[in-house]
This record gives C-alpha cells, structure tokens and sequence, in this order.
C-alpha cells in the first residue's frame, strides 16, 4: 500500500525519501505548482527570489538524504561556508561580525565589552551541554509517551530548560548589546528570547559546531536536488492538487481526497502541513473525542506572523553582508508588542539577507537581490494587510535606506511582499505563523503535536509544528524521528 506524504517542505521531502530508502512505496502531494513550502522560489524579471529559509546549519542532514541512496551529495548540490555568518547593525549603527573565528569574536566583543569576554566563553561552553543533550541526544528521539518526557526532567532542568534564553544570556552577559545579539537565535524559529526555553540556546552551539552555509543558487537549489533524487528513486509526486480530506474508519486512516474528487487508499498519512491546520480542516472533527487533546490544542500559543519584502535593485550595494540583522532601538518592547499585545510597532527589528553577495546568479549583471523580513503579529492581531501591508513596505525601505542603502527607494526595480495572510492562506499555517507553535517549555519534546497521531492510527506528522520544531535542521530531525518510529 501507498504512503502518502501531504507537503513539500524539507520535512516532508525528507520522509518521503526516508520512507523509501526502507521500501515504502511513497506519493508526495503539494497543492503548488512547485515544491518547497516555505522554501519556494520566486523569479521575476530576472531576479531569484528564495521564498524561505536562508541560512543553512547542520548541512550532514541534507547531505544524509543523498546518502541514503548512495549518492554523492555534491552531484546535485553546492553548499558554501560563509565567512562572516551575521553582521549585526545595533540601534547606535556600530557593526559586529559574527562568525565562526573566536578570536575575531572575542576582539569585537571586548571592545564594547572587556568584562564579557569570560563570561562569552563559559556561554558558548554552557551552550555545548545543551546541544549534546537536546540536538545530539535528542533531536530524533520521539517523545509520543510521558514516561520518555519525564525520564529526561532532571537533566533538562538541570540545563536550566525553566529559564529563557535571554536570561540564560543574561546570566553570563552583562552588556544589553551583546545580550541582544547572543540571545537573538529563538526568532530564528518562531520564539521570543525572553519566553523560550534555554533548551534552544543551543542554536548557538550548533552554528558553531558546523558553519552557516548557504546553497549555491538559493535555497531552492537544495529542494530542486532533492526533486530530482526523488525522482530517480521512484517517488511518484503530484504536484498542483491539494488533500482537502483525510478520509478515516473510526480511528483509522483508510484515504485522502484531493481537490479534484479524486480518492487515493492509503492506511499510512504523513503530513507535512502544519499540525492544527491538519485536524482542524482536514479530519472529522467529530472523531476527535478526546478532552485531553483538545485541550491541549486550544492551549497552544503560536508564534509570530512575517512581513517578507522581496526587491531587486538596479545597483549593488557591496557594503551590506550576506545577512544582517538589524536591531530596533526597542527590544522587550517590541517582542512583547508582537508576541503579546499582537500589535503593529514603528520601531522594528528586522533581518536582511542578500545572496548576491555570495551568488552573483541571483540577479541580473550589476544588480542586487534581496529580502527583509520583519516579525509582526500572527494574524490574531486582526491586522488588516490590505492597508498595513503598504505602510509596512515603506517604512521598512525607510528604515533601511536609513541604516544601510542610501538612496533604495530610487534604485528599486522590482518588489513584492508577503503578510500573514500568505502563510495562513497558501501555506495553511493557523492565524499565518510563520513557524507554527512558539518554542516554549510548555509546548516542547512531548508537550508539541505528536510525531504520531494522538487521535488516529496511521497519521503522522513531520515539520515546524511536531517535535523537536521549526527551522531546517529541526524539520529534517522531525523526519528521523518518523524513521525512529516507523
């Protein structure tokens, strides 16, 4: 019998070519013309715009996919190191390079800093222990059963899980600049510094231990190489029809239907679509009987919208780095505006990638690409983007023209953005999340949607919102962890 994988996003792509390296046969379903998800690609009038992910970490588990298969990885993809990985722009306008060179790291920090140098130091050791235990230990282990939870209190806690990343941070770093900057890694995957659990501080273990890198021809690049080995090994994919059922006998999964009618049997369903979103619209909500859960639902707080304004422009700006993220003169504020009070602020933060730094493909001869995204509230805030979307284009190109590109607003030759309403409309993420559930304690390991189906027998869940979360590596490790389970 089939197994069906519903989405395209590199979790659904990985366990699509998981599942077949074990003999499955397998059918990938993406309701867009094109694969990705969150990763898609845009081209427009030359320019190549990646829709998502940017900055790639932990490449061994892209690498691992080709591997499965006996392929050599660099057949079909190039990943290149980056040198500087962040430069930082704080509200004064000094700048910061942050890298992988600790003694690079250590001079720029003493600088604004003497003081903080050790206290760097006994971080980045701290942040060691958490990434041996929660990436290396326990990125791929399933935590559907309580007991495997509470097997692992004491360590978590004893990594000290219950504080925020910002006050673990802050416990080492007594400059508000620098702590800004080291505990910037949760909006990375959907969470606010001063809310998520110190477990993923070790995101800044992790870059160190491999590198940021970026795909040679975007991101897109790596999802047109997984195309490709998919289908030489036989992975049939439809790709422009979308599941608007997951057909059940009681508890089991016996088939989906696609848009056009069409049934498919299968009794195997992985999705790769964002879990509420999946129970909500795609199951019989009447068989859903269980108070637990949906208490356990109805609890989840989710995290912020994105407002991703993509430009190309008729120069180059050779000044401004690969990435950089800018920061507001507000911190607390602004993420509390955001996460809590799911309101608009003029005083934004915001991360602005340019792969035509490294990728003199991504634009035309002599021009320059970009995007810059700017966390904003989910779309519980009821913000109308019809009207917002506009202001928010011009006070972003404001901000930067401002803080790094003299003179944009004259130099752009093609723009578009996207709100809330795109991840919530075409990529089906509830309220448009821009990563699902937020990465608290509470809604981490056993606490987020289960990697299996709490409710049904033979529905499964990879990507941001299942165990161990968002970003690439974690909806990569959410594919090992359906292996594991599988």
């Amino acid at each position: 019998m089939n197994s069906i994988v519903i989405g395209s996003g590199f979790g659904g792509i990985a366990a699509a070519l998981r599942l077949k390296s074990k003999g499955h046969n397998v059918t990938l379903i993406e309701k867009h013309p094109d694969l990705g998800g969150r990763a898609r690609v845009f081209k427009r009038n030359g320019f190549t715009y990646d829709g998502g992910p940017t900055v790639i970490t932990a490449p061994y588990l892209i690498n691992e996919l080709f591997e499965l298969f006996k392929k050599n990885p660099k057949d079909y993809i190039e990943l290149s190191p980056l040198s500087i990985w962040y430069q930082f722009v704080f509200e004064d306008n000094s700048k910061f390079n942050y890298s992988g060179d600790e003694n690079e790291m250590k001079k720029q920090i003493e600088k604004i800093e003497k003081n903080d140098v050790e206290g760097y130091e006994k971080l980045v050791n701290f942040t060691k222990k958490i990434f041996d235990k929660g990436f290396t230990e326990l990125a791929d282990v399933p935590f559907d059963k309580p007991f495997v939870m509470m097997r692992q209190l004491p360590a978590l806690l004893k990594l000290k899980s219950y504080k925020s990343v910002y006050s673990l941070v802050s416990s080492y770093i007594k400059n508000e600049k620098l702590r800004r900057m080291l505990s910037m890694h949760p909006l990375l995957v959907g969470g606010n510094p001063f809310t998520t659990t110190s477990i993923y501080g070790l995101i800044l273990y992790l870059e160190k231990k491999w590198g940021i890198h970026y795909s040679m021809g975007g991101t897109g690049n790596i999802i047109r190489g997984l195309e490709k080995l998919m289908n030489e090994v036989g992975i049939k994919i439809i790709k422009g029809h979308e599941v608007k059922k997951i057909i059940t006998n009681g508890k089991k999964i016996t088939g989906i239907q696609l848009d056009n009618k069409t049934n498919i049997e299968t009794n195997k369903v992985i999705c790769n679509a964002d879990p509420p979103a999946v129970y909500e619209k795609l199951l019989n909500e009447n068989s859903n009987k269980s108070l637990f859960f949906k208490w356990k639902k109805n609890r989840m707080e989710y995290s912020m919208g994105l407002f991703v304004y993509y430009f190309g422009t008729k120069k180059t700006y050779n000044n401004v780095e690969h990435h950089t993220i800018k920061f507001g003169n507000k911190y607390k504020e602004h993420l509390d505006d955001i996460f809590d009070n799911k309101k608009l602020n003029n005083d934004i933060s915001y991360y602005l990638h340019r792969p035509s730094a490294t990728d003199k493909s991504m634009a035309p001869k002599g021009k320059d690409c970009f995007y810059v995204l700017v966390p904003v509230p989910n779309n519980q805030s009821k913000i109308d983007w019809s009207i917002e979307g506009e202001k928010m284009k011009n006070l972003v190109v404001g901000k930067m023209e401002q803080d790094l590109m003299p003179n944009l607003r004259e130099n752009i030759v093609d723009d578009f953005y996207l709100t809330p309403e795109y991840f919530e409309k075409d990529l089906n993420t509830k309220y448009g999340s821009g990563f699902s559930i937020q990465p608290k304690f509470s809604q981490s390991a056993y606490f987020r949607f289960h990697n299996k189906s709490e409710i049904y027998d033979g529905l499964y869940f990879v990507g941001a919102g299942t165990h161990p979360g968002a970003g690439v590596p974690g909806v990569l490790s959410s594919a090992k962890v359906l292996d594991k389970i599988l």
